[in-house]
């Protein structure tokens, strides 16, 4: 379904931020149609990457976000900007911490109120995730910035603890670990929600999310795609 369709029949929440997905001005206009309470820009650390997910460079996607960083300002919406592939990609290989710091420097001075840092392919191991925020150091605090960690190979949950000594506070994570992407080939979805709040609770940390009622979620979707499997099988 069309994701402004989306927006326009769901029963908002209170306390929910709604946020959408804007990767040029028409996708920023279509999110201040559906009113969205917030937008997200994305860009990639690998220009390989780049080309394959948006189909422009990085400088290039970097000047098709100007326009929609000007809407977002004239409508007093909250940007959040997305880096895929922040230390590795599924073309190049490693990927060279400098070129990621200097992306999310570019995507705050634009307006960007946070940077999430994407391991899209899951193979960051802790010690890389190290090595990237040690060189955000004196460059751009941990409130600014966030962890996107797929489980690809079981090492999610051990970055997210990562992140949490070095004073990062949010965590992108999907109920039941769904997503991926098609430009990655073998890359899960993202960390699991349920994981992640187990983790936070085990810490002692407080996430404000009810596990129990995010297992009920969890259990209902997971479910529910069987049931399409099923179909789709017969």
């Amino acid at each position: 379904a069309d994701s402004s369709e989306v927006m326009n029949k769901i029963k908002r929440a209170a306390n929910v931020t709604y946020s959408a997905l804007t990767p040029n001005v028409r996708g920023m206009t279509d999110a201040l149609k559906a009113n969205v309470d917030e937008v997200a820009i994305f860009a990639a650390a690998s220009e390989s990457f780049s080309q394959k997910n948006i189909n422009c460079s990085i400088e290039e996607s970097l000047e098709r976000f100007k326009p929609v960083m000007e809407l977002a300002r004239e409508n007093k919406i909250p940007v959040r900007g997305y880096i895929s592939c922040v230390t590795h990609c599924p073309y190049e290989g490693r990927v060279p911490t400098e070129q990621t710091v200097k992306l999310s420097e570019h995507m705050l001075e634009m307006g960007c109120y946070e940077i999430s840092l994407g391991d899209t392919i899951g193979k960051a191991h802790p010690e890389d995730i190290k090595n990237l925020l040690n060189s955000f150091t004196g460059s751009m605090p941990a409130e600014k910035l966030a962890l996107h960690c797929h489980d690809t190979y079981g090492h999610a949950l051990e970055n997210i603890k990562t992140g949490l000594d070095y004073g990062i506070r949010t965590f992108d994570s999907a109920i039941g670990g769904l997503g991926g992407c098609p430009y990655a080939e073998g890359a899960t979805g993202n960390v699991s929600t349920e994981k992640v709040v187990a983790l936070l609770d085990d810490l002692g940390f407080e996430s404000g999310v009810n596990i129990q009622e995010l297992n009920k979620a969890a259990n209902f979707i997971k479910n529910e795609l069987l049931k399409i499997k099923n179909r789709k099988g017969n």
